[in-house]
């Protein structure tokens, strides 16, 4: 995030399927929050799954 931010980044995204909890809670913990939910856009064994979109964008002025 550090880096991205450097490079003038402010908006970083996640797309995680919604069971894996652990994943979540770990991007929570580092700022991102939830925005939503794409159904049907990830592809797990053959079948295509909704994601939850996750967005973190930067504190940091200026960037």
């Amino acid at each position: 995030m550090a880096a991205s931010e450097r490079e003038g980044i402010w908006s970083l995204h996640a797309g995680i399927f919604p069971e894996n909890t652990a994943s979540i809670a770990l991007h929570a913990s580092c700022g991102f929050h939830h925005v939503g939910v794409r159904e049907r856009v990830g592809e797990m064994d053959g079948q295509w799954r909704d994601i939850v979109l996750l967005e973190r964008r930067s504190d940091v002025v200026g960037v």
